[in-house]
C-alpha cells in the first residue's frame, strides 16, 4: 500500500467490527448445510417442516445460533441445545474448507495501517470462533473477536457485540464505529448500537433490497470496499459501486 493510501483520514472511524460467515469469511451454503445436518440429528424429517425451519434460518441469519434453535423449538430446552451442539459439529466438519472473502485480508491490513481497529463478530459459539479464527491465520490481523458468549448470551440484532467492542476498542464512542455485515441482524445490530456507518455486504445470506429496507446507510458489493467508503473524505471513492440507503 502506497504512503498516500495510509496518511488519509479516516472521516473519524476508528473501529470496524465485521462480522465474519458471509462477511469475511466466505460461505459458500456451509452453514445452512451444518443446519441441515443439524435437523437430521433432530429428527426433524417432514419436507414442510423442515421447509418452514430453513426459511426462518435464513431470515435470522447472523443471529446466535442457539437463540434461532430456542425460536424453532420453543419450550424444549434439551431438544434447542442439542440441535445448536449438532449444528456447531457440523460447522466444524466445514471449518477446513472455509475461505476468506476475496479483498478480506487485505482490507484487515489497510484498515489497521490507517489507524483503525479491527473487531469481528459473530453468532457462532467461542470454539467455532475460534477454530475458524485458527484455521484463516487470522489472529494476528485483527484486535479483537467476540460472540454472544462474551456478551451476556445476547447476539444480533441487538447491539450488545457492538458496544462491548466499541467499549474496548474506541472508548466507548460508538460514532466512532463502522458496522459491516451481510444480514439483516447486522444492520439491525449496528443502528442499534449508534455506530457511525453500518454497510451491508452482498456476498452472504441477504440480498441488497432486504439491507436498504433494515435500514443501511451503504450496501457494498463485498468487505473489499470498505476501505474506500472509510478511508474517502468526500463522496465515493472513484469507480465504488457503493450504494448509499437512508436510514427509516
Amino acid at each position: 500500500m502506497s504512503d498516500a493510501v495510509s496518511s488519509l483520514p479516516v472521516s473519524g472511524i476508528r473501529l470496524a467490527c465485521l462480522d465474519m460467515a458471509g462477511t469475511t469469511v466466505a460461505d459458500d451454503g456451509a452453514v445452512l448445510s451444518a443446519f441441515r445436518a443439524a435437523l437430521d440429528a433432530l429428527g426433524v424429517v417432514g419436507e414442510a417442516e423442515r421447509g418452514r425451519m430453513t426459511e426462518y434460518v435464513v431470515a435470522t441469519m447472523g443471529e446466535s445460533k442457539i437463540t434461532v434453535f430456542r425460536a424453532l423449538f420453543p419450550g424444549d430446552e434439551e431438544r434447542a441445545q442439542r440441535g445448536n451442539e449438532a449444528f456447531e459439529a457440523a460447522y466444524a466438519d466445514r471449518i477446513a474448507q472455509a475461505v476468506p472473502v476475496p479483498g478480506a485480508v487485505e482490507t484487515f491490513e489497510r484498515l489497521r495501517e490507517a489507524g483503525v481497529r479491527i473487531a469481528l463478530t459473530t453468532g457462532f459459539s467461542r470454539p467455532t470462533a475460534d477454530a475458524l479464527l485458527d484455521h484463516l491465520g487470522w489472529r494476528p490481523l485483527i484486535d479483537l473477536s467476540l460472540t454472544p458468549q462474551e456478551v451476556g448470551g445476547r447476539g444480533r440484532p441487538h447491539p450488545d457485540l457492538v458496544l462491548a467492542a466499541a467499549a474496548r476498542l474506541a472508548d466507548g464512542d460508538t460514532g466512532a464505529v463502522a458496522v459491516a455485515g451481510d444480514t439483516v441482524g447486522d444492520i439491525r445490530s449496528g443502528l442499534a448500537s449508534g455506530a457511525r456507518i453500518v454497510a451491508g455486504v452482498l456476498t452472504g445470506a441477504h440480498d441488497r433490497a432486504r439491507l436498504a429496507e433494515a435500514g443501511a446507510t451503504h450496501v457494498l458489493d463485498s468487505v473489499a470496499q470498505l476501505t474506500a467508503l472509510l478511508l474517502m473524505t468526500d463522496g465515493p471513492a472513484t469507480g465504488s459501486t457503493t450504494t448509499t440507503a437512508h436510514r427509516h
